[in-house]
């Protein structure tokens, strides 16, 4: 089961610890040296300021991040994790992801989401109670600009009409994941996507602005047996693989037996790559930690 690290890039304290480039050259070094098969950059261009005072999270520019990872790296895959893709009209996403993909020599995955912040979706003027539907759109959007050729597509607002986007990207097709618990987020994968790219949340926390709950392997097993389920009445053959989050629960302990116990569960279930939470308050403490991780586990994996 392959392995992703989520980039400590958002943490903006203590200052110039990971805000600089010589941080994105040596943590994607660090990582691509530890084995990791992704990088991921989460996606907030303009979040409250209530919410980020009561324990939210700053983001840089998602394409940005990823870009200047991916000119300090050779292998590592770089992937959004997630981008909240009703914010953005579809092509200019498209034309991110083709640029991105061309220069880093397809190495791009992209994993998408509704998100959940109304203030955020009220600063950028797009409409909070049709983000679902335009997810689903924006999807098929970005599918067909991203082949390279020609294409035609009637959106909400937006029409076209023999656009080309090129040069395309190098993979034909870039991996598109969907993000959420919900069976929404799961149906969505099956329709239109290429994996379920589901996170683990924290008992006893209210979710329902976010995405349904899901605390353990119980929730995820059942997840996984409903998109089973649709895979057969929508009459898809192959199942779309699942990507987990994060391999822990918030909270829980980890050991390094844990990991290896928790990969050979997930591995039963047919879960291809899972996340890995990296702590450290200094660069040099994360480094220290993602590389003991990728010579305790990853080396034996």
């Amino acid at each position: 089961m392959k392995l992703n690290v989520p980039l400590p890039f958002d943490q903006i304290e203590p200052a110039d610890e990971f805000t600089t480039m010589a941080a994105v050259r040596e943590v994607g070094q660090v990582i691509e040296k530890a084995g990791f098969n992704a990088g991921l950059v989460t996606d907030h261009p303009c979040p409250t300021g209530r919410w980020l005072d009561s324990g939210g999270h700053y983001a840089q520019g998602p394409f940005v991040m990823l870009s200047l990872l991916g000119a300090v790296t050779t292998k590592l895959r770089l992937q959004t994790g997630i981008l909240v893709l009703p914010y953005r009209n579809p092509f200019t996403v498209a034309r991110d992801v083709a640029t991105l993909d061309r220069f880093s020599n397809g190495r791009v995955t992209v994993s998408v989401g509704v998100g959940y912040l109304k203030g955020e979706y009220k600063a950028l003027g797009v409409d909070f109670e049709q983000r679902a539907d335009l997810m689903d759109e924006y999807l098929r959007a970005m599918r067909l600009a991203l082949t390279g050729q020609e294409f035609t597509f009637e959106g909400t607002g937006y029409t076209a009409l023999g656009n080309r986007i090129q040069p395309g990207p190098v993979q034909q097709p870039v991996p598109l994941y969907v993000g959420g618990n919900a069976k929404r987020a799961i149906r969505r994968a099956v329709e239109l996507a290429d994996a379920w790219n589901p996170f683990f949340t924290a008992p006893g926390i209210d979710t329902t602005s976010r995405t349904a709950t899901m605390t353990g392997v119980d929730d995820l097993a059942a997840g996984i047996t409903y998109m089973r389920e649709y895979c057969e009445s929508f009459g898809r053959e192959k199942m779309p693989e699942v990507v987990l989050g994060s391999i822990f629960a918030p909270g829980e302990t980890r050991s390094t037996q844990k990991y290896f116990d928790r990969i050979g569960q997930y591995q039963e279930l047919g879960v291809s790559a899972a996340g890995v939470l990296i702590e450290g308050r200094t660069r040099a403490e994360w480094c220290d930690n993602a590389q003991r991780l990728g010579e305790d586990v990853i080396s034996k994996l």
